[in-house]
């Protein structure tokens, strides 16, 4: 059978697609570009109004796939997936399969089953008391970059957010799966592994997995032969612990960058919110951070115009900015999703008001990342490259990659083929997003 994947939202959505991707391979299965596949599966994200919106958009076009082969069917999963659920088969009748964060792990068995009986449904939509372990295949080359679930849901419950009631409680994997995962994953080809989780501070923490804490966690994988880079994603303020902060100046291979999301710097927004943290706490939180490591890359998730939030409130948030000075961030106006706590606040901020304030907020960012970028110029750093630049001069051979702290960096090279490689840059000039360099010696 032919298929093709769609992803929307979190890296967790990636690993997911990436990780179906090579268990139905492993059957036998092809994956094919998407006016040639027999079976779609739709990875959904609901965190935000507009990636739902973009999944039903999306549903409406495949439709006219199974239009001209009754054949074709689609499979449903994620966080839109565990909300909507069985309403998708009333309302797209060639979805067959919906199932939720917790169900992925039976989707390639039940996806052999659709196939052999085209009047089947199937729904896996239950949540699980235990993180459902999924098949690794042990064989075949993989990227230089991987990502490696550690838990899933979350216990948090912060005012704005849907995760807990679309992914669930939280549930840390065993570091012994985690481990032999990873090193799996180094054995056939990975340089790069990002450990994910919805709050990866807490790992251990919820009475699952085996009683190793994040930090422990950290310094298992990290001690894997040949593992160039290890990062992590998502972490909560709130649980980051002074282990986790003191790794970031002890672990080689760890690279300098932490994704640590402020949702705002006010005091009152963030106990609306729900956060369980103060600006001052966040605030010490980066100081420990680079004392630990002084040129970590720090980056976040900003929401702006949450219920009741003020001017001055905003401005709190503004502040916050100047003084942390992240090299980028993902911003959004808030916006109301169905069961949470803010969707019952009031004083809800205007839309041409939240507008007006993402604005000013993205503008500053834009200025802050160019004189973060500026500022790199004249560093060596080791760029581990993703494959040819989309910046060709006709010249040389442009090649695109990262350094440890995820910037961008494009370089020229003759050689042939650098993708998965690491490799020595000097930086010679700043983008707007993005550093432009030269090599300094040979790869690796």
């Amino acid at each position: 059978m032919r298929f093709h994947i769609l992803t929307f939202g979190c890296q967790m959505n990636v690993a997911d697609s990436d990780w179906l991707s090579q268990a139905l391979i492993s059957r036998g299965w092809t994956e094919s570009a998407e006016e040639d596949a027999q079976v779609f599966l739709v990875t959904t994200c609901s965190v935000r109004e507009k990636p739902e919106q973009k999944v039903y958009s999306l549903l409406g076009r495949l439709k006219g796939y199974a239009d001209r082969d009754p054949a074709v069917f689609v499979g449903v999963g994620g966080c839109v997936a565990q909300q909507i659920g069985e309403e998708f088969w009333n309302r797209f009748p060639f979805v067959r399969l919906v199932f939720g964060t917790d169900g992925t792990a039976m989707v390639p068995q039940a996806l052999e089953r659709l196939v052999e009986d085209p009047a089947l449904r199937v729904s896996l939509l239950d949540f699980l008391d235990h993180y459902p372990e999924r098949e690794q295949p042990e064989e075949g080359r993989v990227g230089a970059q991987a990502f490696v679930n550690i838990m899933q849901g979350c216990d948090n419950f912060c005012a704005y957010c849907i995760v807990p009631f679309t992914r669930g409680r939280q549930k840390s994997r065993s570091s012994d799966a985690i481990a032999a995962e990873c090193e799996s994953l180094v054995r056939r080809g990975a340089r790069e592994l990002t450990l994910l989780g919805q709050n990866v501070n807490s790992y251990g923490q919820d009475g699952h997995g085996d009683g190793t804490t994040f930090a422990s966690l950290l310094r298992r994988i990290s001690a894997i032969p040949g593992l160039a880079r290890l990062k992590f994603t998502t972490s909560h303020p709130k649980d980051i612990a002074p282990e986790v902060v003191a790794a970031f100046g002890e672990l080689p291979n760890l690279s300098p960058q932490l994704h640590l999301p402020v949702q705002s710097g006010s005091d009152a927004m963030l106990k609306s919110m729900g956060r369980k943290y103060t600006r001052e706490r966040y605030l010490g939180i980066v100081r420990d951070l680079r004392a630990a490591c002084p040129h970590i890359a720090l980056t976040t998730d900003i929401i702006v115009g949450f219920p009741g939030e003020t001017q001055r409130d905003f401005e709190d948030t503004l502040e916050l900015m100047r003084q942390v000075r992240y090299e980028s961030s993902f911003s959004f106006k808030y916006s109301d999703r169905p069961g949470v706590r803010a969707e019952k606040m009031n004083f809800k901020v205007p839309e041409e008001e939240k507008a007006r304030r993402l604005a000013v907020l993205q503008d500053l960012q834009n200025r802050i990342t160019a004189e973060e970028l500026e500022s790199r110029v004249g560093a060596e750093v080791d760029v581990l490259v993703e494959g040819t630049s989309r910046m060709q001069d006709g010249a040389a051979l442009f090649w695109r990659g990262r350094d440890g702290g995820g910037r961008i960096i494009n370089f020229p090279s003759p050689l042939p083929d650098l993708t998965g490689k690491m490799i020595r840059v000097r930086i010679l000039a700043a983008k707007k997003h993005s550093l432009t360099g030269e090599t300094r010696g040979e790869p690796w």
